[in-house]
């Protein structure tokens, strides 16, 4: 676990045990250069929170297309973050969002560092 608060401190929770069994196999230099592309790409949960608060300003859907999420971030803005409602889930679930994406983008950079 060392491994991981050397190279990556700001990641916390499910997303850090995630990535330090990711990172276990890797040699060092090849950690710093995954840690150095997934902190390049990955995206902070509070980021995720703060933009769907926009939501409720009319903004709705923003955090979805950070996400990569075109479609429904477009459904989002077109429906007023589907009245409010999935506006309010995704505030609830923020963090997963983010962990979800973030894994995705771990796998992605893990398959061209090895």
């Amino acid at each position: 676990m060392a491994n991981i608060i050397d190279h990556l401190p700001e990641v916390e929770g499910d997303e850090m045990i995630y990535v330090s069994k990711l990172m276990e196999s890797l040699s060092d230099e090849k950690a710093s250069r995954f840690a150095n592309a997934y902190r390049a790409r990955r995206k902070d949960p509070q980021l995720i929170l703060g933009t769907c608060l926009l939501g409720f300003l009319g903004f709705a859907g923003i955090h979805r297309l950070l996400l990569n999420q075109i479609g429904m971030g477009i459904l989002y803005l077109l429906t007023a973050g589907l009245c409010f409602v999935g506006t309010i889930v995704d505030l609830i679930n923020y963090k997963d969002l983010a962990f979800q994406y973030n894994r995705g983008i771990a796998k992605e950079i893990l398959s061209y560092v090895k």
